[in-house]
């Protein structure tokens, strides 16, 4: 972006609000509304997202910037009394990033920026604590090192734990002023060797390279891949916050936490966090000293521990909702560093809503954009039997739900590359940091020996809703050897284990799991509001009660089958949007399929139809029983008659070995002539859908008139069927015309014949470019579209989901061509707008119109909001899915209607 002359690139603390995120990030506008609100925030400036957007562009930082902080940090010495670098009493400084969604983890921060040789001296002076100084000396050495100067930051903790050693301790709070000041030779001494250039001793070029550092890290590896994953976009880019230190590293009355105001794992209220005697803040997020319950600080150091209560009640009420905290105890003074709206398990996440409902501190419309699909979708995955018998090898910190079952492994490469070979695996690590974040994703959950709940393992798990248990002290985990042990008993990587989020609890092998209790609610197993109802229950009961009072979508379910039908019904769909009769082709009846395609002459045609014809009926009268009095949407025969005969290479084997023992079968060199007859090169650009209809004749005309069979004997049996027929794969107005009036003649008769008034309505799948780009023209002979998305994408993108998923989409990812699958989520530019055109050209030539969509992205809960706006009256999916979209078809609505209102 090009530099704007009066353009302001730095905010102090007192001038900014939460309102302003675009600008000065999430951090930087909390620390603002901290201030704002008079809680004790340490003063500060931040430097604003388009100051980072200017040198991502131009590779330098704008040419006011350089004035603007200079003009800001002299106001911060006059505010503080000290200077930055000064060597009797300098002021120190942390630079840390904050954009505008939370990130954790995976941005740079550097701590203590301002000490040097000479000014060490003059901290220790000071604060009457030459270990103290020290101490922040090198940790500042360490992460400018390893953050700035890109040294290996595995040298640092190996020469950290050799200064361990040597002093025969086990903790760093354990080594003295002596011992840390040979550290800090040796930490220079490796940066002198790594980086190529001493450590600066001059405090402005510190901070100047810090800020630096912050702006290039929005570009990191772990950064893209973690806005891949959470769906950030690239182009927000990060402000830099520039806080006064205050030291919890001081001695036993100083320290440092994490704070929530409910516990994020569950949703219950009381007291939840972390905190950390004489410690600075990366320490309790980087769960290399494991602490203790926040609840202990009341001991500690009750002053602190009221103040800290009564500003985290403060701050959910200001806030209405779940809050993370940071802070620092410096020598019994507390002081507020971070606050921002905390990532939440799923489950917590609807507790936490509905009970701030309760509280009056939101309405329903809020609760329900307080959850979301996605959350939902994993409330309903399965959980460990508790009846199993197990091995327990240990339990550790509940830190993020969920029942996790597979092979150890122990770095995150393995994970990856086990992963993607179709194994399931659990990451194991003592603690993880940002670089582990690839092998996070690819694991089914997360295990670490050291950590809390507000270690980077957990905070980074609960946002991507992953198992994860951490702070397992009873594992000793060894990474270089690959394997854990507990007791005497050793788990190499490759065998299984299994961890559960919600306890905490680890099991040596496999544990089998059972429904959760969320789907047995959705199936009618188990009743919200019951005495013994679990709360959870209760919470997405009530927010499913609300998205359906307020949703316009409706919600229907793709099924082939009466049972996939009952079970959709009792997840709440309300009719099938699509039911794919291929799969009334298969098994037994494939023997008939493969007479109607041998077939040389209308005699025997006919009799394969005829045959076929009882068979279609019976699965259509199961069908409309199940669903009686809602909507269901057959689908016409859609495939390639290829996918009804034998493999081409298992039928060639076949026959040449027959013909070797000259023992001839007629119906194998038949079917081999049908194969190869019917052999193209794309077959799914080839002859299938209305197609075949129009070539093979009596093939819709049999399944239309098994239909309306069904649908009239349904209807003189006093039900209600509403059967609507689709037309796959049409790309002109003249197929449909073609089927169409086949297809009123064929029920015409049926009606005749059963006394009947079947009312059918015949449409079509919009599914081919051309199909949406005439749609004007195909409604005139069509009373309904439904939108086949998976088979548009894969036509307007010219690529078939079975070869390029495995082939190039990962690759597309990484390099951040796809932010996410097309298959996966509509893509609104390409796909979505041949979508609008469709409905817009579609209503203007029938204004009734029915308009659907029956491809997976019809469950996919940003592809139902995208669905929403374009004023479909349906989306249809996978039965399992329906609660899904239910949900976010309420969130859509609700959305709308609050744009609406402002």
């Amino acid at each position: 972006m090009s530099e704007n002359k009066d353009q302001k690139f730095v905010y102090d603390f007192t001038e900014g609000n939460r309102d302003l995120k675009d600008l000065l990030g999430g951090k930087g506008a909390n620390l603002a509304e901290m201030t704002n609100l008079g809680l004790p925030v340490p003063p500060g400036f931040t430097i604003t997202t388009e100051a980072c957007k200017v040198y991502l562009e131009s590779g330098t930082a704008p040419a006011a910037l350089r004035e603007e902080v200079s003009a800001h940090l002299a106001a911060l010495e006059a505010k503080m009394g000290k200077k930055l670098g000064q060597s009797d009493d300098p002021l120190l400084v942390s630079v840390r990033s904050g954009a505008k969604f939370s990130m954790p983890g995976m941005m740079d921060t550097v701590l203590n920026i301002g000490l040097s040789d000479e000014s060490v001296t003059g901290l220790a002076s000071q604060a009457g604590n030459e270990r103290f100084a020290w101490d922040s000396y090198r940790r500042l050495i360490q992460m400018f090192g390893k953050t700035v100067l890109d040294v290996d930051g595995e040298l640092f903790e190996e020469a950290l734990d050799e200064a361990k050693a040597a002093k025969k301790v086990t903790v760093d709070t354990d080594l003295d002023a002596a011992d840390l000041k040979k550290l800090v030779t040796r930490f220079k001494k490796i940066v002198a060797k790594q980086a190529g250039r001493e450590f600066p001793q001059d405090a402005r070029e510190q901070l100047d390279l810090a800020v630096e550092a912050v702006f290039n890290s929005w570009n990191t590896d772990r950064a893209k891949l973690y806005r891949r994953q959470e769906r950030i976009p690239s182009d927000l880019g990060t402000a830099v916050n520039i806080c006064s230190m205050v030291f919890g590293n001081l001695g036993p009355d100083s320290g440092t936490g994490v704070a929530f105001t409910r516990d994020p794992a569950s949703g219950h209220a009381g007291v939840y966090g972390d905190y950390l005697q004489n410690a600075q803040g990366e320490d309790v997020v980087a769960g290399i000293r494991n602490t203790v319950p926040l609840a202990d600080l009341e001991v500690i150091d009750k002053a602190s521990y009221d103040q800290l209560m009564t500003i985290m009640t403060t701050l959910e009420t200001h806030y209405k909702d779940l809050c993370d905290i940071e802070f620092t105890i410096e020598r019994g003074q507390l002081w507020m560093l971070q606050t921002r709206v905390g990532k939440r398990t799923a489950g917590a996440a609807f507790r936490i809503a509905t009970q701030l409902v309760d509280q009056g501190l939101i309405d329903e419309a809020e609760a329900l954009q307080r959850v979301s699909g996605h959350q939902l979708a994993q409330l309903m995955f399965p959980r460990f039997d508790e009846g199993a018998k197990t091995t327990l090898l240990g339990r550790g910190i509940a830190a993020s739900p969920g029942a996790a079952v597979g092979k150890a492994v122990f770095d995150s490469y393995t994970a990856v590359k086990w992963s993607r070979s179709g194994e399931k695996v659990i990451l194991i690590r003592r603690e993880t940091n940002p670089d582990d974040l690839d092998g996070m994703i690819a694991s089914e959950g997360i295990l670490t020996s050291r950590g809390g709940k507000t270690s980077h393992a957990a905070v980074v798990a609960r946002g991507m809703g992953k198992t994860c248990v951490c702070g397992a002290e009873e594992l000793d985990v060894d990474t270089k050897r690959r394997r854990m042990t507990v007791g005497e008993t050793v788990i190499e990587e490759g065998d299984v284990v299994s961890i559960d989020g919600s306890t905490g609890k680890v099991y040596l092998g496999e544990v089998p799991v059972v429904p959760s209790p969320v789907v047995e609610y959705f199936e009618g197993r188990m009743h919200a509001g019951a005495d013994d109802a679990d709360e959870l229950v209760a919470a997405v009961h009530r927010i499913m009660a609300y998205a359906d009072r307020v949703r316009r979508l409706r919600v229907r379910a793709n099924a082939d089958n009466a049972e996939d039908a009952l079970r959709a019904r009792r997840f709440g769909a309300q009719g099938i949007g699509l039911c794919r009769t291929e799969h009334m082709f298969l098994g037994e009846r494939r023997e008939l399929v493969e007479r109607l395609i041998l077939a040389d002459t209308d005699e025997e045609r006919e009799a394969a139809l005829s045959a076929l014809l009882p068979l279609q009926k019976k699965d259509f009268v199961e069908l409309f029983e199940a669903m009686d009095g809602l909507p269901v949407t057959v689908r016409l025969l859609d495939p390639p008659l290829h996918e009804f005969l034998p493999d081409i290479t298992e039928l060639s084997v076949r026959v040449a070995l027959a013909e070797s023992r000259k023992d001839h079968n007629e119906n194998d060199l038949r079917l081999l002539q049908a194969v190869h007859k019917l052999h193209e090169q794309n077959p799914m650009l080839g002859l299938r859908g209305v197609r075949l209809g129009l070539v093979i004749p009596g093939l819709f005309k049999m399944q239309v008139r098994a239909i309306a069979e069904a649908a009239a004997e349904r209807k003189n049996a006093k039900g209600d069927p509403r059967p609507e027929i689709m037309v796959p794969l049409v790309g002109t107005v003249q197929e449909l015309e073609i089927v169409r009036d086949e297809a009123d003649q064929v029920i015409a008769e049926v009606e005749a014949a059963t006394g009947t008034d079947l009312k059918l309505t015949i449409g079509t799948m919009i599914e081919l470019p051309r199909a949406a780009l005439t749609a004007a023209q195909i409604a005139e002979a069509a009373q309904f579209f439904s939108f086949g998305t998976n088979d548009l994408t894969q036509t307007v993108w010219g690529f078939s989901r079975d070869d390029v998923e495995a082939s190039f989409f990962t690759a597309y990812l990484e390099k951040g061509i796809f932010g996410v699958s097309p298959f996966e989520t509509i893509d609104r530019d390409g796909v979505g707008s041949l979508v609008r055109h469709a409905v817009k050209q579609g209503r203007a030539t029938r204004p009734d119109l029915k308009l659907g969509v029956c491809g997976e992205h019809g469950g996919d809960p940003e592809s139902v909001h995208f669905f929403h706006e374009v004023g479909l009256d349906y989306v249809s999916c996978s039965p399992f899915r329906i609660p899904v979209a239910r949900l976010e078809a309420g969130r859509a609505a609700a959305e709308a209607k609050g744009s609406d209102s402002r």
